[in-house]
């Protein structure tokens, strides 16, 4: 029979409704649950492209002799991390605190109050049910000392996770980041210390970013380089397009082959602004193809983006990582006859050998190929006999921050690679997640009061709420959206989103945090300050209003956001590479504001436009539209010059002279 999975929502919770496990959803009902049984609760914490979590899924939960031993002595809680990332958060800092590493699945044993005993992460069949046995035992005989040490754990972690005072981010932490990442550069390979190699998208930003202020070519060449060798190596799908989510090893050969949104959507606009800044070939071709990736193997019905592409790929009922991507020479010669196949293989590393598992190679392209229209067919071939194959699953729950971070990467694609359709499907994701997750806060309340959601499934949202990031991501692809379109609709509800951010996330004495005041307490309010696989919560809320304010000219968003930033500080000073957005938006906060309104219509406003948008000014914000345009505010009171179009360029809210040819925009945007 199914268990009270079977109605959720995630896809990873539905992956378990199944289990023999009588698994209960994270609530109020679970802990009443336990508390009415007397028993602990077994907390495990997952997500739907996890390879380790289908692992002791088929190990463990899938096992009568291991369900008979959580459901007679525990309450099985099961959590999808990216539903419910302020769970995952606080125990995630439970399972560090207690075993130095964490990671999913993480595994933790709770008091009825929530407070954790035991902290793990991916647990052997034996070893669980030692675990089970004991801790059971424990429960049942020392009750005193398990509900102390439960008791102790959560009092420590609250007084070691919580925020750190804030301390300035300015242009002189930024230059001291550049020289911190060089010591950890990786000349050979690319990429900031040794295997696994994560992507390190907001690092590549941020380094972007300084180049552009400073001229720093160091800065450039890590970008570069980084860029180029995931790009060249197994990391990229070379015949699909996008980013797997990490590398095993430290020359981006073997990835971990789930495909994650938030990953491609910050690769995208990395690529897109390195193409900006050198008009390398190579940026220009993966910003393309992974905006085609986002958009043919992501996208929704309902025309949002979809979570992740799974690590594995399900033969006969069993989970094999990678069987989907991995290619052996005599694949090669089914596909494409023997000449084309040895071609290939050489050009993509497949060897007889293999660099993968079981003889099979992942595909990588070190070099171009001397012959373009060949490599083409070939390319083309191979993608379509892959189609074929087994494919991995999609968790296609539609995330509010991951949405806003693709929202904003395919503004920024589509309108330096001059891709209409890019900003079309920005525009159809932006509609239909403010549609579906920005919802009345409760029955009886008025339109205006409103309560975002994270996530959606096929059009039907779901009860969690939207935590910092979300509300932040989000506002900062309506601001893009706002820029590429001048429609007021996007920046207006960006403005909404950022005034309930202040309003539900921020204490009174200054303090972000990641759960709102009114969201469901757990035994610690989360304050991230680092950024890992995405932006923090207060780091993307301090670029979000960085750019409401340059926009708008408000002074109280652009203190706030200087607010936001400075509570980034320590983390920016002491491990830049967990700080990769927050010195990117320090570097859009000292180049700028810059604010470029371009007024007119005509192939003469269009040349101007499209000069303003190809700076690099990491502190740029563009408007366009006639003069005094209805909810555009970078146009009001900018008229035309002897009737036709024009450029007023601002920095720092003192503005220049407005200029009318493009030479004349250009020499202006580059001076500092």
């Amino acid at each position: 029979m199914a268990n009270r999975l079977a109605h959720s929502l995630s896809p990873y919770l539905l992956q378990h409704a199944d289990n023999p496990v009588d698994w209960w959803e994270w609530g109020d009902d679970a802990f009443a649950e336990a508390e009415r049984r007397d028993v602990p609760i077994l907390l495990s914490v997952g997500y739907a492209a996890c390879h380790w979590c289908h692992v002791m899924a088929h190990e463990s939960f899938e096992d009568e002799q291991v369900a008979a031993a959580v459901n007679g002595r525990f309450v099985a809680v099961k959590v999808d991390r990216e539903e419910r990332p302020d769970v995952d958060a606080v125990y995630m800092s439970a399972t560090t605190a207690l075993t130095g590493h964490g990671g999913w699945p993480m595994t933790c044993l709770l008091t009825p109050s929530g407070d954790p005993f035991f902290a793990g992460t991916y647990l052997p069949r034996a070893q669980f049910l030692q675990l089970l046995d004991g801790a059971a035992h424990a429960w049942e005989t020392d009750r005193e000392r398990v509900l102390t040490s439960g008791a102790t754990v959560a009092e420590r972690l609250r007084e070691l996770t919580g925020p750190p005072a804030p301390t300035v981010v300015d242009a002189d932490v930024c230059d001291t980041a550049v020289r911190r990442l060089r010591s950890t550069y990786d000349d050979a390979r690319g990429g900031f210390g040794g295997a696994p190699k994560f992507p390190p998208s907001m690092v590549l930003e941020f380094l972007l970013r300084h180049h552009a202020r400073t001229g720093s070519a160091d800065a450039l060449a890590m970008a570069t380089g980084t860029a180029h060798a995931m790009a060249r190596g197994g990391l990229y799908d070379q015949l699909g397009g996008g980013f797997a989510r990490y590398s095993v090893d430290a020359d981006w050969v073997v990835p971990h082959f789930e495909k994650m949104l938030y990953d491609n959507a910050l690769l995208l606009r990395v690529y897109a602004h390195l193409w900006r800044a050198t008009g390398d070939d190579l940026a220009l071709r993966v910003a393309h193809e992974t905006a085609d990736f986002l958009l043919r193997d992501l996208r929704t019905e309902q025309g949002a983006f979809a979570s992740a592409l799974d690590a594995d790929t399900v033969v006969d009922g069993h989970s094999h990582e990678g069987l989907t991507y991995a290619w052996t020479p005599a694949q090669l010669v089914e596909v494409l006859g023997p000449d084309d196949a040895e071609r290939a293989a050489r050009l993509l590393g497949v060897t007889a050998s293999g660099t993968f598992e079981a003889g099979s190679s992942t595909l990588q392209l070190r070099q171009d190929p001397d012959d373009l229209p060949w490599w083409a067919g070939v390319r083309a071939r191979l993608l379509a006999a892959r189609t074929t194959r087994p494919q991995p699953s999609r968790d296609d729950k539609v995330v509010t921050a991951w949405n806003g971070l693709a929202i904003a990467a395919l503004v920024d694609a589509g309108v330096l690679l001059e891709r209409a359709d890019l900003v079309t499907a920005a525009e159809v994701a932006a509609a239909h997640v403010l549609d579906t997750h920005d919802v009345p806060a409760s029955e009886r309340a008025d339109d205006g009061d409103r309560m975002l959601r994270r996530t959606s499934r096929a059009g039907r949202v779901g009860p969690a709420p939207a935590v910092l990031d979300d509300h932040a991501d989000l506002a900062e692809g309506l601001l893009a959206l706002h820029q590429a379109t001048g429609d007021p609709r996007w920046g207006e509800a960006a403005a909404s989103l950022l005034e309930r951010a202040l309003d539900r996330f921020v204490d009174a004495d200054g303090t972000v945090h990641d759960t709102a005041h009114d969201a469901p307490a757990l035994f610690s309010r989360p304050a991230n300050r680092s950024d890992n696989a995405e932006p923090s919560g207060v780091s993307a809320l301090a670029g979000a209003l960085l750019t409401h304010g340059a926009l708008t000219g408000s002074a109280e968003h652009l203190q706030a956001s200087r607010a936001a930033l400075d509570a980034c500080g320590p983390v920016a000073a002491q491990d830049p590479r967990f700080a990769g957005w927050a010195l990117a938006v320090a570097e859009a906060t000292a180049a700028g504001p810059l604010q470029v309104a371009v007024v007119g219509e005509g192939p003469a406003a269009r040349a101007l436009l499209r000069t303003a948008r190809a700076s690099t000014s990491p502190g740029l914000v563009v408007m366009h539209g006639m003069p005094d345009a209805p909810g555009r505010a970078l146009l009001a009171d900018r008229p035309l010059v002897d009737g036709g179009p024009a450029a007023y360029v601002c920095r720092g809210f003192v503005c220049d002279r407005p200029v009318t040819d493009t030479e004349a925009l250009g020499a202006a945007l580059r001076s500092r």
